[in-house]
């Protein structure tokens, strides 16, 4: 959970998890809607792989970043499941895996 905080705690991690909500990209192209240099996207891309809430896969020369939306909604309605109804009843409702829960 102390990943998830850090990783969301960052605008500029947000703002790329909302570019990757809507399709999976490169960094080159992540990079473009920021003034920052590729490395530095790729540190925050570090940190939110480090999260479990992107996912990288090579394709060619190019690696692909995709949200892990699942890996993401699962741990905040976790987390406010305790404090929020709504919340605790998505967690309830979804089906439990095997091995994890």
């Amino acid at each position: 959970m102390d990943k998830i905080f850090k990783a969301l705690a960052s605008e500029p991690r947000r703002r790329i998890l909302e570019y990757l909500a809507v399709e999976p990209m490169t960094v080159g192209e992540i990079a473009d809607n920021f003034e920052m240099a590729m490395p530095s996207i790729s540190k925050h891309l570090a940190v939110l792989k480090e999260a479990g809430v992107v996912r990288e896969q090579k394709r060619g020369q190019y690696v692909l970043y995709t949200l892990m939306t699942e890996a993401l909604t699962g741990q905040l309605y976790g987390f406010l499941a305790p404090y929020c109804g709504e919340a605790r009843r998505i967690v309830e409702a979804r089906p439990k895996r095997r091995g994890r829960d």
